[in-house]
């Protein structure tokens, strides 16, 4: 049984893993994504401290462990703009229709605070691409400003 709740603290290592895991594989593992982010270690705690922000996991009951997460988080210096952050499953979460969940999940809440979503992802992640232009995201020709995850070559951005 899975079920998606807020991120706990004890959550952060599994998370990081994941995030890092799925960069590696993609060959991603560079300065510039989200794999060197310094907030890594302690997501939970960097989350409940971010204003009109947060994080939540995918939780197996089965196997006593997280699966995935998804967060929301401001864009810097575009205070009507929110970023859908750090999407990521393991393998075997994959396929189950999660990602889906997880992107309506954070468009609800994002909905409350913010006009738009951002995302930002690669050409590297083509499972990625397409749940976001089937989710209705334009592709932009460049990141907005404050986006620190320039290695990534590919951002989006839709009207919520």
């Amino acid at each position: 049984m899975l079920k998606i709740r807020k991120i706990e603290p004890n959550d952060d290592q599994a998370v990081k893993k994941i995030i890092q895991d799925c960069l590696r594989d993609a060959h991603l593992n560079i300065p510039g994504t989200a794999y060197f982010d310094p907030q890594l270690d302690s997501l939970a705690e960097y989350y409940n401290n971010l204003p009109k922000s947060i994080y939540w996991v995918v939780f197996d009951d089965l196997k006593k462990e997280v699966v995935g997460g998804c967060g929301v988080g401001p864009v810097p210096g575009h205070p009507d703009i929110c970023e859908l952050q750090k999407l990521y499953l393991k393998p075997e979460a994959r396929g189950h229709g999660l990602s889906k969940i997880l992107l309506k999940k954070a468009l609800e809440f994002a909905q409350v605070y913010y006009q738009k979503m951002y995302v930002v992802t690669d050409t590297k992640l083509a499972v990625a691409n397409v749940l976001y232009q089937h989710a209705g995201f334009t592709k932009l020709d460049h990141p907005l400003t404050g986006d620190e995850h320039l290695a990534c070559d590919t951002q989006y951005l839709k009207n919520i």
